[in-house]
């Protein structure tokens, strides 16, 4: 059984650690949630609610070893899934979205390839956006999604086989 120490007794420099990896990351994990959820929204609370659970944990993550940012896009990937499973008969649309960027409209969101992404199951999505827009090998996002490479494999080739269907080009 481990013990939990009082915040004040937890090394300041692991708190450190954490708020520079959040500095360094947060870009990279915000257009990692933007490319799973679909939208900047939430995107946002996704990558808020995986980096509170990763800052609690933050001081057992760096004495396993774990790499961080796997870590990170793992918990993100888990916690969409998720949600998607709770909510996936609701579709939520807001009334009066708030402004994105600077011209107050998503660029991405009438693009024929961003909305077959987005209505590619979250697994799938999850496959696609860590292979294509994050450059990770077949091995690497095996590892970051707790999944096989052959499971990989065969949820890229249906998201591939599906964009191309959506997209006329098969």
């Amino acid at each position: 059984m481990t013990a939990v120490l009082p915040v004040e007794w937890v090394d300041v420099d692991v708190r450190a650690d954490f708020g520079e990896f959040v500095r360094m990351s947060l870009p990279t994990l915000l257009r990692y949630g933007h490319a799973l959820t679909g939208n900047p929204h939430d995107a946002a609370d996704l990558v808020q609610t995986v980096l509170e659970k990763l800052g609690a944990r933050w001081a057992a993550v760096l004495r396993k070893g774990v790499e961080p940012l796997a870590y990170a896009r793992r918990s993100m990937a888990n916690a969409h899934v998720s949600r998607w499973r709770r909510h996936r008969r609701e579709r939520l649309v807001a009334e009066f979205p708030d402004a994105i960027g600077e011209s107050g409209i998503d660029r991405l969101e009438h693009e024929p390839l961003w909305q077959a992404l987005r209505d590619l199951p979250p697994r799938q999505r999850a496959v696609v956006v860590l292979r294509f827009y994050e450059g990770l090998s077949e091995l690497e996002i095996a590892a970051t999604l707790g999944i096989s490479p052959g499971t990989v494999k065969s949820q890229n080739s249906r998201a591939m086989a599906t964009l191309r269907k959506k997209l006329g080009e098969g």
